[in-house]
């Protein structure tokens, strides 16, 4: 996976006008805002509509941290998207993922060590990204474990995800200090 070059350089906090310190001041985390903000922030109206949604998945899914970063570096790995990666492999790992299951995030559903309904996810990951739905063999396994709701974030993480790493990578944003691939 390779970091895409910078198309689009991440505003510094004394390029930001009103608006943008606004919108940005809740997302600073320990005095640092990650770059994906400080790119997002060019175009403030899209980001402050964004948010919300990109809270829901992140925050206030019904799946479980765990499945719900299973899902995500799936999509930032099948979407080649660094800044992705890099970012979940962190929040992956203080979502319970151990070092060997995000490997195996890259092999998919076919790797030794899941759960029917973890290979489920990659799978489902996997279908949302290449045929733009879930297969019915899939469906029929993410159903005996999941419920509405749960299905419904399923295809929603992955999407929002996609979109970010479009974003991403076509913006060319560059890794967060401490972050590597």
């Amino acid at each position: 996976m390779r970091i895409p070059r910078q198309r689009m350089r991440p505003l510094e906090a004394a390029q930001w006008d009103e608006e943008q310190r606004e919108i940005l001041a809740p997302l600073s985390r320990g005095g640092q805002v990650f770059n994906i903000f400080k790119t997002l922030i060019r175009h403030p109206k899209l980001l402050k509509r964004w948010l919300p949604f990109a809270n829901h998945i992140l925050g206030k899914s019904t799946l479980s941290p765990r499945e719900r970063e299973i899902l995500i570096l799936r999509v930032g790995w099948k979407c080649e998207a660094p800044y992705e990666w890099a970012q979940h492999v962190v929040i992956g790992k203080r979502a319970g993922l151990q070092d060997l299951e995000i490997e195996r995030i890259k092999e998919g559903a076919g790797a030794p060590g899941w759960t029917t309904s973890e290979a489920a996810l990659l799978n489902a990951a996997d279908e949302l990204l290449g045929k733009v739905r879930i297969g019915d063999e899939t469906w029929a396994i993410l159903t005996a474990h999941y419920d509405t709701r749960q299905l419904m974030d399923i295809v929603f993480t992955v999407g929002n995800y996609s979109l970010v790493s479009m974003a991403l990578n076509t913006f060319g944003v560059p890794l967060d200090e401490g972050l590597r691939l």
